[in-house]
């Protein structure tokens, strides 16, 4: 268990200031080259610090309750010191704060009506990879019209995740940007690194550093040991350069993350991985290099080959047969599953230049409560399939 608040800050040493070491005349002239040679490529337009967004939008209250429980809870889970499965569910990604927040009600009341058998988690992802391009996520162009507001979509982003924790739901997102959770990881009870972003060094650093449990993926081919090998590295202390709470380049120093789970979701080459082979197999590489046997099952992705009613069938077969017949609870190394839900099934396709075709007429028109990423089940297939598995752990019991 890790005891750093927020991954930029678990030990760090800002880089002086200008004031404390005044650069060379020759110095001056090498950084104004360097600079101006950068700047052929890049703009840079300044946003306030984390800390900033922090003091302005504090975890306290209910939130703050909702998010270390959250984190207990999944931490017993991943260990398998609680029987409940993990269930990650959620849109594919957020878009519209307010049909994001009726699915937190939604979930909530589901929460309250099935806590005991389940430990649910709402997937609230706000930054999206992209295999080439595409709308990047609420964080990056929160108004959906190219215009790339990060400064306000990190204030979106905070504010949406602190009214989710209000509501007494944790919240699960991928860290995608190693520089963006600083300004949300506190509010995270989980946290995924996906399968383009699994071979990264820098988000292997980055794991190793958040406090909070984490699940890796495998790589988009299908290839489980990267996921091995990223939980390893993870579970161990790095340094990196990286900013602090103030916005300071620093040196980041980590203590390693022992809180993690692999990731099954299929792959291009390999194809669906949730079969009882694959999940034996994840699970004896884990136990092989010391690392607790947690594995979870993305019900998405290249394992429903992106048909979102799959999902369904996947899930029954993971948690209803394979994880009851190996014992279900600590015995078993599957330890919960992820599903893409909205309040509404399928998706609905965004412009290919939202700075042309983007703003208020597109958002205007999207249908509300459906995906504009990945196609997702709708609310009532949903709520009935958590059903459905609760009641099963009920008469198990």
């Amino acid at each position: 268990m890790t005891t750093a608040t927020m991954p930029t800050t678990p030990v760090s040493v800002a880089a002086r200031t200008a004031e404390d070491a005044a650069p060379s005349a020759a110095s001056e002239g090498v950084l104004r080259a360097r600079a101006a040679h950068h700047d052929e490529g890049t703009e840079h337009h300044p946003v306030p610090a984390p800390r900033v967004l922090l003091n302005d939008l504090p975890l306290d209250g209910p939130a703050r309750e909702t998010v270390t429980r959250g984190r207990a809870e999944v931490r017993a889970a991943l260990r398998g010191e609680d029987p409940r499965p993990l269930v990650v569910v959620g849109p594919c990604s957020l878009h519209d704060p307010e049909a994001a927040l009726e699915y937190a009600d939604r979930l909530a009341a589901v929460r309250r009506r099935l806590g005991d058998a389940l430990c649910l988690v709402m997937r609230a992802y706000l930054e999206k990879p992209r295999t080439t391009i595409g709308w990047r996520g609420l964080l990056y162009d929160p108004h959906l019209d190219g215009s790339l507001d990060m400064e306000a979509g990190l204030r979106l982003a905070r504010e949406v995740l602190l009214a989710i924790n209000a509501r007494g739901v944790p919240v699960a997102s991928e860290v995608l940007d190693p520089a963006t959770p600083a300004y949300y990881a506190d509010l995270l009870a989980f946290a995924s690194i996906g399968a383009r972003t699994a071979e990264s060094q820098p988000h292997r650093a980055l794991a190793s550093g958040l406090s909070l449990p984490v699940g890796i993926k495998n790589g988009t081919q299908g290839a489980v040991q990267t996921a091995v090998d990223a939980l390893i590295a993870a579970r161990e202390p790095h340094s990196y350069l990286g900013m602090d709470a103030d916005g300071r380049c620093s040196m980041v120093r980590t203590r390693g993350n022992r809180d993690g789970a692999l990731i099954l979701r299929g792959g291009r080459a390999t194809g669906p991985n949730y079969d009882a082979a694959s999940v034996a197999d994840a699970a004896a590489r884990l136990r092989e290099v010391g690392l607790n046997p947690a594995v979870l099952v993305d019900c998405s992705h290249a394992n429903s080959g992106y048909e979102p009613a799959r999902q369904v069938e996947i899930c029954r077969e993971v948690l209803l047969r394979q994880r009851k017949a190996s014992g279900d609870g600590a015995s078993s190394p599957l330890r919960g599953v992820l599903l893409e839900s909205h309040l509404y099934p399928g998706k609905q396709g965004l412009p290919t230049d939202l700075s042309k075709d983007g703003g208020e007429a597109l958002r205007v028109s999207l249908r509300y409560g459906v995906s504009v990423t990945d196609a997702c089940l709708g609310w009532d297939d949903t709520e009935a399939l958590l059903e459905e598995v609760a009641a099963a752990r009920y008469c198990a019991s």
